[in-house]
């Protein structure tokens, strides 16, 4: 989420690729909707099969296209202080936050803060972080997919790895973010073809279907990553069947969700510099929802309700993720902390260098290796 630059042309002459940013925006807002269907579904099983059809696919989503904007991570200075600011700092802020949320709007003053334990969403920057510091181990090594497979599947089997710093998470969601490694911009085209466009409405109703037929066969924890199999009462090697089996339809409804992400720039596209603004703050809403009582109506578990729920987190995640927020916000978000870091020497020197090699390589080269210098050039790490 927090993987591209600011919108627009950089001072060193980058650019942004308007489908990244329609494709974390739209992904930023099945999360909120996801969210507030949660404590809405009740025992609705139609409800329950579509929560399930955007949990597969909407957190995948938005970690591989995390982990394709970290291909150039090394443990340079720069980056590894934009790691800091970027990722490590939001997480200490909001881990220290969402607890003193629950201590003061849901009169919990016992509500303990620990930095071991990530709350609520914070789980995804510290899976983010620990993820992009092994980035260069998963760029040497011969078969990384196949070796991030393994993890995952060994740590479904492990409940003794606990519960710090979600760790199962970070394990069990770790292929999507090494395949994003491995990827190139040439894969996402293949994608955004008409024809995958058309065979991915298929594909839907089908895994709606299909969700409808497992609701009451199968626990949604699966869709989490965050248990087990012992802890989720199923038997050990289930645990390496399902990581398996998850990863395999996670994949194909993300290819299905990216054929229908416009390529070109939308009115919603700038939005997609803000989402982790918007995926960090609207929890908040969601959680005094819970504490509040919000979504105890009946009304709302009615079609008209639920319909109303979904347009609200739309347009609240919307809102969350605009620059007058970003402005507001910036201080946890994007923190500058140049008191805290070293001076970069050959920083100026090596933003000179790029912007004169981009600009140099876009007036000569052709314009399929344009399009993936520009996706490369979004790299932020």
């Amino acid at each position: 989420m927090t993987d591209m630059p600011r919108s627009g042309a950089s001072g060193s002459g980058k650019r942004r690729d308007a489908f990244f940013d329609n494709a974390k925006y739209l992904a930023i807002v099945l999360v909120a909707i996801g969210h507030f269907w949660e404590p809405i579904k009740g025992d609705s099983r139609f409800m329950e099969a579509a929560y399930t059809v955007v949990y597969a696919f909407h957190m995948p989503a938005f970690i591989i296209v995390s982990g394709f904007f970290s291909r150039s991570f090394d443990m340079r200075p720069d980056r590894l202080r934009r790691l800091v600011t970027g990722v490590a700092v939001p997480y200490i802020v909001f881990e220290t936050a969402y607890p003193l949320f629950k201590r003061v709007v849901d009169s919990d003053p016992q509500q303990e803060i620990s930095l071991l334990d990530p709350w609520y969403l914070t789980w995804f920057l510290c899976a983010l972080f620990v993820w992009r510091l092994t980035t260069p181990i998963w760029r040497a090594v011969r078969h990384p997919l196949p070796l991030a497979l393994g993890l995952a599947m060994l740590a479904s089997v492990s409940p003794q790895i606990g519960d710090d710093l979600d760790l199962q998470r970070v394990l069990q969601f770790l292929p999507y973010f090494v395949l994003g490694l491995c990827m190139r911009p040439e894969h996402f085209h293949l994608v955004r073809r008409r024809s995958v466009r058309i065979l991915s409405v298929p594909v839907f109703v089908s895994a709606l279907a299909l969700a409808w037929w497992a609701e009451p066969r199968m626990t949604t924890g699966w869709l989490y990553h965050r248990d087990s199999a012992q802890e989720l009462g199923a038997p050990w090697w289930a645990g390496p069947v399902m990581v398996l089996v998850l990863f395999g339809c996670s994949l194909l409804l993300t290819a299905c969700f990216f054929a229908w992400v416009p390529g070109r720039h939308m009115w919603f596209t700038a939005l997609g510099a803000g989402t982790l603004y918007g995926y960090l703050l609207h929890g908040f809403v969601v959680k005094a929802g819970d504490y509040q009582g919000w979504f105890e109506p009946s009304v709302l578990r009615e079609p008209v309700g639920v319909a109303a729920v979904t347009v609200c987190a739309a347009v609240l995640v919307t809102f969350l993720c605009s620059r007058p927020v970003q402005r507001v916000f910036r201080f946890a978000m994007e923190p500058r902390m140049e008191w805290a870091f070293q001076r970069d020497a050959a920083g100026p020197a090596r933003e000179r260098e790029q912007g004169e090699k981009w600009t140099k390589q876009e007036a000569g080269g052709t314009r399929e290796s344009r399009e993936g210098r520009e996706a490369q050039e979004q790299v932020s790490a």
